[in-house]
């Protein structure tokens, strides 16, 4: 016999961190991990888009990272014992990733605009979600010490993203969609 998926336990507007605290819904730890769990499911979209066996694999590599990063994000501070470190190995990947791509890129002589293609467009939503998951660790870390490790994986993944949807966009033969800038 399963366990029902349903608790009842929220249905008041709280929720339980791991290490049993509970908490309000709308706590900035909640937005912090649930923003990362939102930007995960987007990613999975793009991992089912893209046919590249390496990118897939780096990008099945993040997903991973995501999961972990939100879990230590979801565990109650008051039970440091069970909160584990965040390995930046992914971090590093990342940035070998994004100077692999750029040797192969044109030099990006305008700002871009998200478009030309799905799959380009896709990784300009990533890079926006990762930039409002980065935002909301950000301020969960004003209020409480949080591996900072975090905080840097999300910022080097929105870049990579940005220069994912510039690397796609290429191999995909999607036209990049120039900014005009504001004509007076």
């Amino acid at each position: 016999m399963s366990s029902k998926i349903y608790t009842k336990t929220g249905d008041k507007g709280t929720t339980g961190l791991f290490g049993g605290a509970r908490v309000s819904k709308d706590d900035v730890r909640l937005e912090a991990y649930g923003t990362v769990d939102e930007l995960n499911s987007f990613l999975g979209y793009l991992k089912d888009q893209v046919k590249d066996e390496d990118i897939t694999e780096l990008l099945y590599q993040i997903q991973n990272s995501l999961f972990n990063a939100g879990s230590i994000l979801a565990t109650d501070p008051s039970k440091p014992e069970m909160k584990m470190a965040f390995d930046n190995a992914v971090t590093k990947q990342l940035e070998v990733a994004i100077d692999s791509m750029q040797k192969d890129l044109p030099a990006l002589m305008n700002f871009v605009l998200p478009g030309g293609h799905p799959v380009v467009s896709l990784c300009h939503i990533l890079r926006t979600v990762t930039r409002r998951a980065e935002r909301r660790v950000v301020s969960l870390s004003e209020l409480e010490d949080n591996d900072i490790e975090i905080s840097i994986f999300l910022n080097r993944l929105s870049d990579y993203f940005f220069v994912l949807s510039r690397y796609l966009g290429k191999q995909l033969n999607a036209k990049e969609v120039i900014w005009q800038g504001s004509s007076k």
